[in-house]
C-alpha cells in the first residue's frame, strides 16, 4: 500500500503543471517580402553582348579601334502582377499574389488564405510561409526547396505560385 501516496502525489503534481499552461490563441501575420525595385518608369538593366574569339582558332573580325564590339539595349521595366489559383493544401487554402518588373519577380506575398481556425495549421503557416517567400525570391521561379514540417503548406504555395507565374508567362 506503500505506492498509493506516490502516485496521488505524481497525479497531483501532473494536474497542477498541466493547470499552470498558459495557452493564447495563435495570431497569423503575414507580411509581404519586398525585393529592391526600380520606379515606375526606369529601365530594366542593360544587356551587353562582347564577340570573343570562336571556337576553333578563328579571330573576330578587327574593330575600328581594335575594341571588341559591344551592344547596349535598353529593356523597359514593366511592372504586372498576378493572384496565382486558390490551392487546398490538406490543411486551408492559400494563393499567392507575385510582382515582376520585367522578367524578374520584385514581390511575393500572400493574397489569401484560410486555415479554418485550425491554430496548429496557423502555427505552421506562420512560421513557414514567410521562409518560402523568401526562397522563391532567392529562386526567381517556383523551383523552391520548401520547409520542413510544412509539406502541404510548401505543396499549396507551389501550385499558386507557379499558377501566378505562368499567368504571368514566366
Amino acid at each position: 500500500m506503500k505506492p498509493a501516496p506516490m502516485v496521488i502525489a505524481g497525479t497531483v503534481i501532473g494536474l497542477a503543471g498541466l493547470l499552470s499552461f498558459n495557452s493564447s490563441a495563435v495570431k497569423l501575420s503575414l507580411g509581404a517580402l519586398t525585393a529592391a525595385t526600380a520606379p515606375p518608369g526606369s529601365t530594366a538593366p542593360a544587356t551587353t553582348t562582347t564577340t570573343a574569339p570562336r571556337a576553333g582558332g578563328s579571330k573576330p573580325p578587327p574593330t575600328t579601334a581594335g575594341v571588341p564590339t559591344t551592344t547596349t539595349t535598353a529593356v523597359p521595366a514593366a511592372a504586372r502582377s498576378a493572384t496565382g489559383v486558390a490551392a487546398n493544401y490538406s490543411y486551408g487554402i492559400l494563393s499567392v499574389k507575385v510582382e515582376v518588373s520585367g522578367s524578374s519577380i520584385t514581390n511575393i506575398s500572400i493574397a489569401s488564405i484560410q486555415d479554418g481556425g485550425n491554430p496548429y495549421s496557423a502555427y505552421v503557416d506562420q512560421g513557414s510561409l514567410p521562409l518560402l517567400e523568401q526562397q522563391a525570391m532567392s529562386a526567381q521561379s517556383a523551383q523552391i526547396q520548401g520547409v520542413s514540417g510544412a509539406s502541404y503548406t510548401t505543396a499549396g504555395f507551389e501550385q499558386s505560385l507557379q499558377s501566378a507565374l505562368s499567368k504571368l508567362g514566366l
